[in-house]
């Protein structure tokens, strides 16, 4: 598949990525270069995920590598991989990438390099890890294509306690999960609409990865066996769906349709105008950044949807080696010192987000009080991780864009859950359909 046609699907670059624009250049394969007679490795990453520039300096003294980091795009990737010049370590999302670039031919199996690290024992990774894997059928089996540099379970929220005692309501309990109708309850009672500014009572966002978790807690699947088609039309996908625009009609989340000024939780949560984030572990790192809210701020499990209780990671942020690469062992060695050496202790550190090894666990911070509370709250939450399985034939931002085109109307107007469903099922299951004969 060309460039061309990669990037003028017809969803747009967000939804281009179901074709094929990250296999064409899979083939191709040359040298990263050299640069004052070291070894050049070019790492895709976003902002200073790594570190800062002193960071990055400081690494390439500890490696004795020339480090490249550039930005993370799509659209240059896919153009980078089509000229058979990829990065040598790219930025990914093991929970919704690994099948996709699996299943493309795009990513290394990594398997080798981790049975023979000193620094990445395999014993010593995280079960998050497990999303990085993948058999050629499903998730949580098969060679290991890449590793998480942190993670969250996704669902599990952050509060306001001054928000809840000016609304008079009970926090939420430190052990046992609220229901997702006690959710809405509590949101409800916690908006509230002046002439200046807004109080959400929750966030909560109505993407795929949250359908996913909804959906299988319930015991139902989104996905069909094979992976090739979704069905929102079943029993448990519809309960999704309503109890989703409910929420979204009371206007107690922000959404596509009546979105955060701010464009995400962080600013809106320290100004005191978001009762309950739904935003894992990860927040705490933020929450450090600020006194106030460092005072008010705690740390519940994720609400419970139906039966069974999922506490899911929908992200699981890290970092692949394309398979076309041809500077992979220098690459491993940079993989291993940021994933595993200073930075990854730094990362720990800081709270931002849950280690991807066990034995760096204990550096998790617990000096202030919200920090031991978060750390109690997630150490009895982690038995609830389980791994679900993503499509190999199309990337979550397509889906996520025929979601945020359906979506609004449904919210502004009188659209019933099972029309809704329909027209979800209709557009996924195109992008799904499309995608999957890009695989052989």
């Amino acid at each position: 598949m060309s460039r061309r046609r990669f990037l003028t699907t017809s969803t747009g670059v967000a939804a281009a990525a179901t074709a094929g624009g990250l296999l064409s250049g899979c083939a191709g394969s040359v040298s990263s270069g050299k640069s004052g007679g070291k070894t050049t490795v070019t790492i895709m990453s976003n902002g200073t995920e790594l570190g800062t520039a002193a960071d990055i300096k400081a690494a390439e003294k500890a490696l004795g590598l020339t480090l490249k980091v550039v930005k993370y795009d799509l659209t240059r990737l896919t153009a980078m991989l089509t000229a058979g010049s990829p990065p040598d370590i790219v930025r990914g999302q093991g929970a919704v990438d690994t099948p996709y670039l699996a299943a493309h031919g795009v990513a290394q199996d990594l398997d080798d390099y981790f049975a023979r690290s000193s620094i990445l024992k395999v014993g010593d990774l995280d079960p998050v890890n497990d999303v990085w894997r993948y058999d050629g059928r499903a998730q949580g089996k098969g060679p290991r294509y890449g590793m998480a540099k942190d993670y969250s379970q996704d669902n599990m929220i952050w509060y306001n306690t001054g928000l809840f005692d000016q609304a008079g309501l009970d926090y939420p309990s430190d052990t046992e999960p609220m229901t997702y109708d006690e959710a809405f309850d509590k949101g409800k009672a916690l908006t509230r609409t002046g002439k200046k500014a807004k109080v959400y009572g929750m966030s909560f966002a109505g993407n795929t990865a949250n359908f996913l978790t909804m959906i299988a807690s319930q015991g139902g699947r989104l996905f069909t066996d094979d992976f090739s088609a979704v069905d929102f039309s079943s029993p448990e996908g519809i309960n999704a769906l309503t109890w989703y625009l409910k929420l979204a009609k009371a206007g107690i989340t922000p959404s596509i349709a009546n979105p955060d000024p701010n464009g995400w939780d962080w600013p809106t949560f320290q100004a005191n105008r978001m009762a309950i984030a739904t935003d894992g572990y990860w927040f705490g790192g933020m929450v450090a950044t600020d006194t106030k809210s460092a005072k008010i701020a705690r740390f519940a499990p994720a609400p419970q949807f139906g039966s069974t209780r999922v506490s899911s990671c929908s992200g699981a942020t890290g970092y692949w080696m394309p398979k076309a690469g041809k500077n992979k062992d220098a690459a491993w060695e940079a993989y291993e010192y940021f994933l595993g050496g200073a930075p990854a202790k730094a990362r720990a550190k800081s709270g931002g987000g849950l280690p991807a090894l066990k034995s760096l666990r204990p550096l998790l911070p617990q000096t202030e009080a919200y920090q031991k509370q978060a750390y109690a709250v997630q150490e009895r939450e982690l038995p609830y991780f389980s791994v679900i399985s993503f499509t190999p034939y199309a990337r979550l931002d397509a889906l996520d864009a025929v979601i945020n085109q359906v979506m609004p109307a449904a919210i502004k107007g009188n659209v019933a859950p099972g029309k809704l469903a329909d027209q979800l099922n209709s557009g996924i299951n195109k992008q799904l359909a499309n995608g999957k004969k890009l695989v052989k």
